[in-house]
């Protein structure tokens, strides 16, 4: 089997540096180029990191991206003109910017996630079923806590389970963002989703739905241990994504939840 030539985007990031570990340890890829937003004068895994242009993905299959709104847009932008494909695990995306990923998708393969994990991915199944399986009966509200240098909140995954309650109520996610709390000991359910966002010590991730009908309570959750899940989970999405057309993909399609 041909090697797929991999490029990754925000080496020197927490899920960059895992990101490389994890592909030196796939036997289905070779790494190509590393690119970061800053000049690095070393080598890493073998390769001198640059920064996002044309020659950094010319060789590339398929680019990774893990950095900031801004700069997934750049990468993008030149993955388009290139043709290449791209895996988006950036998180903290405005409206506008989603919008701007939906169109470069009409030029090129693009899976996104707030999360690479299955356990999170079948948690936001799981919470579209209650959801819908509950109806307006129930109030919900999302918790989630990561490690202190994390600085968007909330998180993409407590913004992906977001959706998954608006899904299950065939609403618009956008309409029913309430308010975003930050390292508060407790907060309140609403009409609207509400979300606490805990940045403590150095935990990978823990994610919980609550659901409330004011007689009873529901909890979905799940907790991260280890990063490499996440690594492993984009580099299967890399080559899932090798046999894939134009298009926005996620992590459901992937692994073909309905």
């Amino acid at each position: 089997m041909r090697k797929i030539n991999l490029s990754i985007s925000g080496c020197m990031g927490r899920m960059g540096q895992q990101l490389i570990k994890s592909s030196k340890k796939n036997k289905n890829f070779k790494l190509v180029s590393l690119t970061e937003n800053r000049l690095i004068n070393k080598k890493i895994a073998g390769l001198k990191p640059s920064k996002n242009s044309v020659d950094a993905f010319k060789k590339s299959n398929v680019i990774i991206d893990f950095t900031v709104p801004k700069c997934t847009l750049e990468i993008l932008k030149i993955a388009s003109k290139l043709k290449k494909k791209v895996v988006i695990g950036t998180t903290g995306f405005s409206k506008k910017e989603e919008n701007l990923i939906k169109k470069f998708s009409r030029k090129i393969p693009i899976l996104k996630a707030g999360n690479m994990s299955l356990g999170v991915n079948l948690l936001m199944y799981l919470t579209e079923i209650a959801s819908k399986s509950l109806g307006n009966n129930f109030l919900s509200k999302i918790y989630e806590v990561h490690h202190k240098h994390k600085i968007d909140y909330p998180s993409g995954t407590a913004l992906m389970l977001g959706k998954g309650i608006a899904d299950g109520k065939n609403k618009y996610f956008y309409n029913l963002i309430g308010k975003k709390y930050l390292n508060k000991k407790t907060f309140p359910y609403a009409k609207k989703i509400n979300f606490n966002s805990i940045r403590k010590g150095e935990v990978i991730g823990e994610h919980e739905v609550r659901f409330s009908s004011g007689k009873e309570i529901i909890k979905l959750n799940h907790e991260s241990f280890d990063r490499a899940l996440y690594s492993e989970g984009a580099l299967a999405a890399a080559a899932w994504l090798m046999s894939k057309k134009a298009g926005l993909y996620s992590m459901r399609d992937l692994l073909n939840f309905k």
